[in-house]
């Protein structure tokens, strides 16, 4: 059976921001089985969306949120608490990979913020971007990601991306197996300039994708940073492509 689908709310801030319930409402609406929250338009509380997450039927798969280390440490744990959810997941900063030092560097940083989630009963996961595929002290950054980070750390991967910085998602995902529970699909140009386009329009090949992630992936999570058209006509055009093609399971 396909892994459910979901939708990384990042894609709508735009719409969440002028009107949350009714964008959230739309996107239950559209068949998606869950949400994976980024942040949350100002005066709403985690606490109040998961009310209209749970009374919509969208589970929250996972949150985008800063690492749980430093003066943020207490509000990232918090926000999951209220959201009762158990992964946490963080992006790397571009500048992190312009030399061996600053990997190693980023990569302690990460260590120390996975020992205070473990703590807390969470698990962290890092989404990649397009220039953890870049050159570092003859390696790929990514590369130098697997070899210093502790094996805890999970790996959302980013498919779109990974194929953008040069690499090549099927083998990523193949690669990592159960350490890539949580699958990012977008697609476009591979242009990391260029906007994307509704999943199916661009230039990814989702079938050996999702065929990668078979027996290992447990959510298959659309997000769409920009995109030249209507944001909410793309999300519903990739929910429509990624079940009729069987590539995912939605709940219409």
């Amino acid at each position: 059976m396909p892994a459910p689908i979901a939708l990384q709310l990042y894609s709508v801030r735009q719409e969440m921001a002028r009107n949350f319930k009714a964008t959230v409402t739309r996107i239950a609406d559209m068949g998606y089985v869950g949400v994976e929250p980024a942040g949350f338009p100002a005066g709403l509380s985690p606490a109040d969306a998961g009310e209209l997450f749970a009374d919509l039927g969208l589970e929250v798969c996972s949150i985008h949120a800063q690492l749980p280390f430093g003066k943020q440490k207490n509000e990232v744990i918090e926000t999951a608490a209220e959201l009762e959810v158990t992964r946490v997941i963080s992006s790397t900063p571009r500048d992190s990979f312009k030399d061996l030092d600053s990997v190693k560097a980023l990569c302690e940083k990460w260590n120390q913020a996975h020992e205070t989630a473990t703590e807390h009963g969470l698990e962290l996961g890092l989404h990649n971007h397009w220039w953890e595929f870049t050159p570092v002290d003859g390696r790929p950054g990514y590369q130098w990601l697997l070899e210093l980070l502790d094996p805890g750390i999970f790996l959302q991967v980013d498919t779109y991306w990974v194929n953008t910085g040069g690499g090549d998602s099927v083998q990523v995902i193949e690669s990592l197996g159960e350490r890539a529970p949580l699958i990012h699909i977008k697609d476009g140009p591979c242009d990391p300039e260029a906007n994307m386009t509704a999943v199916g329009a661009g230039k990814m090949d989702f079938g050996p994708i999702v065929a990668a992630t078979q027996g290992s992936a447990e959510w298959l999570i659309v997000e769409i940073d920009r995109c030249a058209g209507d944001m909410l006509d793309a999300v519903q055009a990739s929910y429509r492509y990624l079940v009729s093609q069987e590539l995912a399971r939605g709940a219409l």
